[in-house]
């Protein structure tokens, strides 16, 4: 049997670790990587860190808005899937990547698994809600890491192909933490472990309009504790085009830096006094290593973690994001809701069965 795995941005190459080698013990599997992500940072590094087999394929996408990037990779993916000849494509999460490697498929006819399907913000306004809808509905193979993904579907009808086999994320974390936990981490930014707090930005809602440009350095500007800010590449550029970089970089207790790698970002999550975030997957990594995490969302797909006391929505709401800061007591116990660290296994089990 072969799969075609299309993979594009930092969430789905850290899926990619576990998954690939649970896949290529039972399929022959050829990677694709889309270049959604062009920044070394952001994706060779994470190759090479993380031990993800080089692409077979490399779309070379980079620049450009969504839809023109979307275009391209259908055009590219198309040639592509005809001289592979594959039993299967196979895409993760909810990125632009996802939708392209989805409608690929669906226009060649070749079956399509989705790993994390049924995931539900409820927000059509969202790309990423945009993305894992249409995925789900084109796939025979829906690859849930929860309960509530597969109540998700069954709401909209989907049920055939349908399995629950936990969150590949915990497998990739479990993974590689011992690694992380040896690295440097806040001792080489000269921060104190347990006080401070990690910041990431980076969804087009928080840097893609004027207004939600000031809404973020205003919350970020509302910190007043020692955070570290490893800022993506795209949210750096909007920012200092729009003459906004330096109301930042001058702030007396955040520190800027540029992206890090896998294992020293989960270096520094894991000593953080809290998270603050817009990001989806570090409100599940978050969850994995026991820190508390503010969500700069109204809506999360991850409602587990807010259920549970783990996760607090502010939005971009300065007041909320402090007082929500100022109360971050955990629960004792975590439970396992994104499963037992081997995903990876059933995935791969499952989509061998497919054939």
């Amino acid at each position: 049997m072969k799969v075609v795995s299309v993979v594009g941005n930092r969430p789905q190459f850290v899926k990619a670790a576990p998954l690939s080698r649970a896949l290529r013990a039972r399929v022959d599997e050829v990677l694709v990587h889309s270049g959604q992500h062009y920044d070394p940072e952001l994706a060779d590094l994470f190759f090479d860190e993380l031990g993800v087999p080089r692409p077979d394929h490399a779309l070379e996408v980079g620049h450009g808005t969504p839809v023109t990037q979307l275009a391209v990779m259908l055009q590219r993916l198309e040639p592509l899937l005809a001289a592979e000849r594959p039993d299967m494509v196979l895409v993760y999460g909810d990125t632009t990547t996802t939708l392209a490697g989805a409608l690929a498929a669906a226009k060649l006819g070749v079956p399509l698994g989705h790993v994390e399907a049924g995931l539900r913000s409820f927000d059509r306004s969202m790309p990423e809600e945009q993305n894992r809808v249409v995925a789900d509905h084109l796939s025979s193979l829906l690859l849930c890491p929860t309960d509530t993904a597969v109540e998700n579907l069954a709401r909209e009808g989907v049920v055939a192909g349908v399995h629950q086999v936990g969150d590949v994320m915990l497998d990739a974390s479990r993974m590689f933490a011992p690694a992380a936990a040896a690295r440097p981490g806040p001792a080489a930014l000269g921060l104190e472990p347990g006080r401070y707090l990690l910041v990431t930005v980076h969804r087009a809602a928080a840097t893609d309009t004027e207004a939600a440009l000031d809404a973020l350095v205003e919350v970020l500007r509302a910190i007043d504790e020692p955070a570290v800010f490893p800022v993506h590449p795209r949210t750096r550029h909007r920012l200092e085009a729009t003459g906004r970089w330096d109301a930042l970089a001058g702030h007396p207790t955040l520190r800027l830096s540029p992206p890090v790698g896998y294992l020293d970002f989960t270096a520094l999550l894991m000593s953080a006094r809290a998270v603050v975030t817009d990001s989806g997957g570090v409100q599940k990594e978050a969850y994995f290593h026991g820190v508390p995490c503010v969500t700069l969302r109204d809506t999360t797909e991850w409602v587990e973690t807010v259920e549970g006391g783990f996760n607090h929505l502010t939005g971009m709401d300065p007041a909320r994001v402090r007082a929500a800061l100022a109360d971050l007591a955990m629960p004792a116990e975590r439970p396992p809701y994104y499963g037992d660290g081997r995903a990876a296994e059933r995935i791969a089990a499952a989509v061998a069965a497919a054939a």
